[in-house]
């Protein structure tokens, strides 16, 4: 018999636990519908495509401006670090442009071909140059809002908490004025026990550093998360427990548990007005219907 590795679990346990193809009906459909909705942003809103911000080829993003003045929507797409692309999430641009956001899709290195210690910097590096170039594109630096999907989430969390000064000294500090993670991994001790991470490779060190649950802030700007009641156990209990560890440190956060909603249809949900987390998002950035 298998023994536990981790919460009690078995290794093949947690493997169950953080796939969610079993618990989406319909799972092709999204990856087939999503990108198809994104092209349709690309070509009908005034944006401006693949801004380079490193050397790597992956470092680029995309934005689609709302208009001089306007508060920035950063989107972290997921897939545990090593698939997926910006090109697949931008459904989201038509109605964040709509309410009056800019949406700045980005993409990043993807592991293996960095560590996710790389991965990290890079969208450090991403944020600070989105930071530095806003007023390019006519989007406000002073209204820089991250959200992001599951590992997406996990990267959202992660700059919220990061010390910009320390990361560079022209920073400010509340550089990031709200986080919007969703289905976001928090705690990177399970993920480092699942079969894909002969892939991701993720150290125990990098648990220590890049575990968001393990490096609240002492001080941050406005966090909201959320997570679909269908994701599974383990995907509440890491939202469930970073938000104990935010409200230990002293910090305020907004816990959302939406019923019904599986690991690509809370994406919808954040993607479309009217959808809870849209509507939280928009709420963050002081948008209103």
């Amino acid at each position: 018999m298998s023994s536990a590795v981790y919460g009690g679990y078995t290794k093949d346990q947690l493997d169950q636990l953080y796939s969610q193809r079993h618990r989406i009906d319909g799972y092709d459909g999204y990856l087939e519908r999503w990108p198809v909705e994104s092209a349709a942003a690309r070509e009908s809103l005034d944006v401006v495509l693949d801004v380079r911000y490193g050397a790597d080829a992956a470092e680029t993003y995309d934005v689609f401006r709302a208009g001089d003045g306007a508060p920035i929507q950063v989107f972290v797409h997921g897939g545990y670090w090593y698939s997926q692309d910006k090109a697949v999430f931008e459904s989201m641009a038509q109605d964040f442009v709509k309410r009056g956001a800019t949406l700045v899709a980005i993409n990043y290195p993807l592991v293996p071909t960095v560590t996710l210690t790389g991965l990290v910097e890079s969208c450090r590096r991403c944020a600070a140059h989105i930071f530095a170039h806003a007023r390019d594109w006519g989007g406000d630096p002073d209204q820089l809002y991250v959200s992001g999907h599951s590992a997406g989430g996990h990267i959202a969390a992660t700059l919220i908490s990061t010390d910009w000064p320390g990361y560079d000294a022209a920073l400010p500090e509340d550089m990031i004025k709200g986080a919007l993670p969703i289905s976001g991994l928090y705690d990177l001790e399970p993920i480092r026990h699942l079969t894909m991470n002969e892939t991701l490779k993720i150290t125990e060190d990098e648990v220590r550093q890049l575990s968001p649950i393990l490096s609240v802030p002492p001080s941050a700007g406005s966090m909201i998360m959320g997570v679909g009641t269908n994701e599974g156990s383990e995907f509440s209990r890491q939202q469930s427990d970073y938000a104990d560890a935010w409200r230990a440190g002293g910090l305020s956060c907004e816990t959302m548990y939406l019923k019904g909603l599986n690991h690509f249809s809370i994406v919808d949900d954040y993607a479309h007005e009217g959808g809870a987390l849209f509507e939280a998002a928009c709420r963050q950035m002081g948008l209103m219907p």
